[in-house]
């Protein structure tokens, strides 16, 4: 059995058990009505300044059994895109396995996909969403994969792969995206780029929303597997995104000269 240890409990969330499940519990809304969302999208910065707005996007919508987790590739190891195929997660409050039946789905469903450990060793921006899908659903499995590069066509084929083998499992799956937004720019200005790439993902614009990040410079690390998504939930029937919350980090930080943005959607 592989065993994918924690690489950034300690750092971007808390790395005692403890004190982990009372920060999730606080940044869980209460009495939220709750949707069955064919997927979201969750910041995956430290939960300090992003957390708030994973709480609110998890606390509306089902957690069901299967997760397809998404997101960038940060570190530069691994495959271009790399889906780990078997083994367990650990964090600091338990195990989440890998659904390793749906994850061979996922790999064999296109060429773009390939089986891959390596991308998920170091990388934080799945690990960082364990903590609240573990604990809203202690069943809970996934299927990791980071994206390094991709074109447009690449995430529209993927995006198709990945809607082929949701519509054949027997049970429902949430996608799960991983992204923060805007990076390293004053607040002023990552607010306004980020409304742009905001209103694409509200189009359900998988095309629009990549071609607005790189004409107006939005530096949204998880844009590709945000596209992926939009493409695959456009193939699965969904007809809206909502935002849930936006933040950056200068309302932690204090700092309004280089701040990171935070979105949190759902996909219906």
């Amino acid at each position: 059995m592989t065993i994918r240890k924690a690489c950034v409990a300690g750092q971007f969330y808390p790395g005692n058990a403890g004190d982990l499940e009372e920060a999730v519990r606080g940044f869980l809304p209460a009495d939220v009505t709750k949707i069955k969302a064919r997927a979201v999208i969750s910041p995956h910065a430290g939960y300090i300044y992003s957390g708030h707005v994973a709480g609110a996007v998890y606390s509306a919508v089902e957690i069901p059994d299967d997760i397809i987790l998404i997101g960038p590739n940060h570190t530069g190891l691994g495959k271009m895109v790399s889906v780990m195929t078997e083994g367990e997660w650990e964090i600091p409050t338990g195990v989440v396995r890998i659904n390793e039946v749906l994850a061979a789905g996922v790999a064999g469903s296109s060429d773009l996909f390939s089986p891959d450990m390596a991308a998920h060793l170091g990388e934080h921006s799945l690990e960082v969403q364990l903590p609240f899908l573990y604990y809203l659903n202690r069943s809970v499995s996934i299927v990791p994969i980071t994206i390094m590069q991709a074109g447009y066509e690449q995430c529209r084929e993927m995006g198709a792969a990945l809607s082929r083998v949701i519509s054949g499992y027997e049970k429902d799956i949430l996608i799960v995206v991983s992204s923060d937004m805007n990076h390293y720019e004053s607040d002023e200005v990552t607010r306004e780029k980020d409304g742009f790439a905001i209103e694409m993902i509200k189009g359900l614009d998988a095309l629009g929303l990549l071609e607005v990040t790189s004409s107006r410079g939005i530096t949204m690390c998880g844009v590709l597997p945000a596209a992926i998504t939009l493409a695959a939930a456009r193939d699965l029937g969904a007809k809206k995104a909502e935002l849930v919350k936006y933040a950056t980090s200068a309302e932690t930080s204090g700092d309004f000269d280089h701040v990171v943005g935070y979105a949190g959607f759902t996909i219906s």
